[in-house]
């Protein structure tokens, strides 16, 4: 068939990628120069499916408001009027019991499990370089509540096939000695030695060029204005006065999804969620971590990227506001120099935010629509980079009338 993917961040490439292998004439549309430009430009950098504990869980509420007056909280609602906003917070509230929190752990662990061996397949197949390390995620706690019902989630997880075992402090340091000057804070941790990093920028650019090679068009530049639905069919993508015709399309936008839907009817539960990043060029003699670190308590990931450090994280719902906030920036830099006071930065550093397209239960929205010839990848939250193979893999097999394979909850 032919197919027209509408966005290449890395949901949007490796869905093109995976539709290619299958065989299908693929068209990739994106309003910016090039793939992978806006969330999928400088996120956290891992590969994370030890991060499968879901946003909403029986203690997210009572933490949500307490952070709302903290400007540099992990988690942060703007109090303002938007329908959408609320209509995701009561959903949101609604996944907090631990029944549910319990099965979208168990979706959100599935997925990544799968997308992380198609990762590795791929990176073979495809001859990728983009600064991948695997040496494992480190999950650092600072707070003993935090620490117990941590050793409580990783059980579930190990259940469920994520091997994200509990080490004590010293054990973290031996796995990542640059901790060693912040041991005092450290009440101690979980290892998931099987999990990676990498650069998501790098990676997307690079598999959107073996993409092109294998056939598939690039559009970069163009704007999608609408849908137009024919006798309840997608018949074309209409941008800037002209119309892109396939026989399937993929929305594969991010968080500008819903709006791009809304229109035909179809209401996804997806809303942007703002995180910040820091990239940090590093010194010849900056003790810096090379295992990519999750500081549970502040909610930010730190991911070696070559000599860069990457200090990502933070959650700000806020519409689709993507103005920097001093605030929120500083606090990155300043937990990371609390963590690695031999940070020694070799230039100025780069901050970074994008909008996460995040689901009231963090279980992204994969499969086909209502309409019978649109189908959707979205909804992937903080681990966009991480389900991207899988959730590619698994879209293709879809459109193409198979059955995926991993035992999913899929549209």
């Amino acid at each position: 068939m032919k197919v027209l993917v509408i966005g290449a961040g890395v949901v949007g490439v490796t869905s093109a990628w995976y539709l290619a292998r299958a065989g299908h004439q693929v068209t990739v549309l994106d309003r910016q120069a090039a793939a992978g430009l806006e969330t999928s430009f400088a996120n956290g950098g891992q590969i994370s499916v030890s991060h499968a504990e879901p946003w909403a869980n029986p203690h997210a509420p009572l933490r949500a408001l307490a952070w709302m007056r903290r400007e540099d909280a992990p988690l942060l609602f703007r109090l303002r009027w938007d329908a959408a906003l609320l209509d995701w917070s009561l959903r949101f509230l609604r996944e907090c019991t631990a029944r549910r929190a319990r099965d979208n752990m168990r979706q959100i662990v599935t997925l990544a499990l799968y997308s992380r061996r198609q990762l590795q397949a791929l990176r073979a197949e495809a001859s990728l370089a983009y600064d991948h390390l695997e040496r494992g995620i480190l999950h650092v706690y600072t707070d003993r509540s935090e620490f117990s019902t941590a050793i409580k989630a990783a059980a579930v997880m190990r259940e469920f096939g994520c091997e994200r075992r509990t080490v004590t402090v010293d054990e973290c340091l031996a796995i990542e000695p640059a901790l060693a000057p912040a041991k005092r804070l450290l009440v101690g941790g979980d290892f998931t030695a099987d999990d990676e990093s990498g650069d998501a920028h790098r990676f997307t650019q690079q598999l959107a060029s073996r993409c092109a090679a294998r056939g598939v068009v690039f559009r970069y530049g163009i704007t999608v204005e609408r849908l137009s639905l024919v006798g309840g069919r997608v018949a074309g993508v209409v941008a800037a006065g002209e119309v892109h015709a396939a026989d399937a399309y993929v929305a594969a936008l991010g968080s500008y999804t819903p709006l791009l839907l809304r229109p035909l009817g179809l209401r996804l539960p997806v809303y942007p969620a703002k995180g910040y990043s820091a990239t940090v060029p590093l010194a010849a003699d900056s003790i810096a971590p090379s295992v990519s670190l999750t500081d549970d308590g502040h909610k930010l990931v730190f991911s070696r990227l070559g000599q860069r450090l990457r200090i990502a994280g933070t959650a700000e719902f806020n519409g689709y506001n993507t103005e920097l906030n001093a605030v929120r920036c500083r606090a990155l830099i300043e937990r990371a120099n609390e963590l690695f006071p031999a940070l020694r930065p070799a230039g100025e550093v780069e901050f970074w935010c994008g909008l996460r397209p995040a689901t009231p239960s963090n279980v992204p929205l994969i499969g086909r629509s209502a309409v019978p010839n649109l189908y959707i990848n979205t909804g992937h939250g903080t681990l966009g980079w991480t389900m991207a193979c899988g959730s590619g893999a698994a879209l293709a097999d879809i459109v193409s009338g198979r059955s995926p394979e991993p035992p999913f909850r899929f549209l």
